[in-house]
């Protein structure tokens, strides 16, 4: 009874293939299926001889490399071969524009062009590197700026040039800031350039009074030299300082130019600033670039929060007492790190704060001396004052004026600062009487409003 009904089946499996329907409905689905398989293999087969054969590199905009490479891959190479000339060519560009408006003058703009998103491919040395620039459809939470990534792809066997083009890159950026100090400050929860790096500023150009500039500079660099010596006696590698005075005396100035004089970057922070609060200022200092000096100015603002705060507890700045301590010697204070801060008003600060550990050296930089004056003249009318009979006569202008006399107990006597008396000059650039007759001018006045 089976055999019959086996032979049938067969008989209408038979019958089936007789029908050029069915017969050609099997075919291409039969072929449809070798040929997914087919493909699949190949992609397959592909996906692993490119992991066998091509080595990436991928670099997040959050990288402090991502704008040495992009500065680097918008240098012009020059190729021999006709095969480099072709596909090395980078269609496809974007620009990065800065700007700066000038007192009373034209906005200077300056224009960076850079290889834009999509795909390209430069020859360096003896490999083809494959660059894809894109932009994720993802963003930062903080920022809301979508994510940017630059691959690098190369053949396996062209692995170790990716050392090169990293060094080179570095190079490139360190030569491009060459003679300038890079200033940062705060945008939301990043450090970025404060416009264009700028100049270093000669450490003779800031006159600060006898043996204070080199008290600090000294100490500085002793810090620098001692790295080992910290680690080997387990001390937090860090030094802070306190600069002190009235405002125009040289205290931001004098940062300025040490950091050029070390080589070093400045990363600014203002405390009295609104939106800056502990949180804030923690993370922001576990992110601090290497080799800057950081910058907390108006240090007395987180004792003005502490202290005088109004009904709904909101009393100016945002960073604490605490905070701030906290970012002195706390778990986010890092480590290879000079601070200073600056104040106006020293009788505000705690006596917390300037403990050794968090403030390790003291320094006030006051209203302008006599020495401070003779050498601000020098360096501005040196060249043709060089008896220096002039100064003199400035001087004793000075003293006449009483910029310089001991105040008796009780007795308000005038004072001036540093900026007062280089704005006199720069007032009579070429004029040395000018300056000694508008000395009066030195004397602070009160601007009272009109009635």
């Amino acid at each position: 009874m089976s055999e019959p009904t086996t032979a049938q089946s067969l008989f209408n499996f038979n019958a089936l293939l007789d029908n050029p329907v069915f017969a050609g409905g099997f075919g291409l689905a039969s072929l449809g299926a070798v040929l997914a398989f087919a493909r699949r293999g190949v992609i397959s087969t592909g996906g692993m001889l490119r992991r066998r054969m091509l080595v990436n590199v991928e670099i997040s905009k959050q990288d402090p490399s991502y704008p040495w490479i992009l500065a680097w891959l918008s240098q012009p190479r020059e190729q021999t071969s006709f095969l480099a000339k072709r596909l090395t060519r980078i269609n496809k560009l974007s620009v990065t524009t800065t700007t700066s408006v000038t007192p009373n003058g034209p906005t200077r703009a300056s224009f960076f062009l850079q290889p834009g998103y999509g795909r390209h491919i430069v020859k360096y040395k003896h490999a083809y590197i494959a660059v894809s620039r894109e932009k994720q459809a993802t963003a930062r939470t903080n920022t809301g700026e979508p994510h940017e990534t630059v691959e690098l792809t190369t053949l396996y066997a062209h692995r170790h040039v990716f050392e090169d083009v990293f060094t080179e890159a570095r190079a490139l950026a360190l030569q491009a800031n060459e003679g300038k100090t890079v200033v940062y400050s705060v945008r939301n929860f990043d450090w970025v350039p404060l416009g264009e790096p700028r100049r270093k500023r000669p450490l003779g150009s800031v006159i600060l009074d006898q043996g204070i500039k080199e008290d600090i500079v000294n100490d500085a660099k002793d810090f620098l030299a001692r790295r080992q010596w910290y680690v080997d006696r387990g001390i937090p590698y860090r030094r802070g300082y306190l600069l002190y005075g009235p405002p125009g005396s040289g205290k931001s100035s004098f940062i300025q130019a040490l950091a050029g004089e070390l080589d070093f970057s400045v990363a600014m922070v203002n405390l009295s600033e609104i939106g800056v609060t502990d949180d804030k200022l923690a993370f922001l200092l576990t992110k601090l670039p290497e080799r800057t000096i950081l910058l907390l100015e108006d240090a007395d603002s987180a004792f003005t929060n502490r202290r005088k705060r109004d009904a709904d507890g909101y009393g100016g700045g945002t960073v604490t007492f605490s905070g701030l301590l906290n970012a002195l010697d706390g778990l986010s204070a890092g480590e290879e790190r000079l601070a200073f801060l600056t104040t106006n008003h020293v009788e505000l600060l705690d006596p917390a704060l300037i403990r050794p550990g968090r403030v390790d050296m003291t320094v006030r930089i006051g209203e302008a001396t006599r020495y401070q004056a003779a050498q601000m003249w020098d360096r501005f009318y040196g060249d043709v004052d060089a008896d220096g009979t002039n100064r003199g006569r400035f001087l004793k202008r000075l003293d006449n004026l009483g910029f310089f006399r001991e105040a008796m107990e009780g007795e308000s006597v005038p004072r001036t600062s540093t900026a007062a008396i280089q704005g006199l000059f720069l007032f009579n650039k070429n004029d040395m009487e000018g300056a000694i007759s508008m000395a009066e001018h030195l004397v602070p006045h009160k601007l009272e409003a009109e009635q």
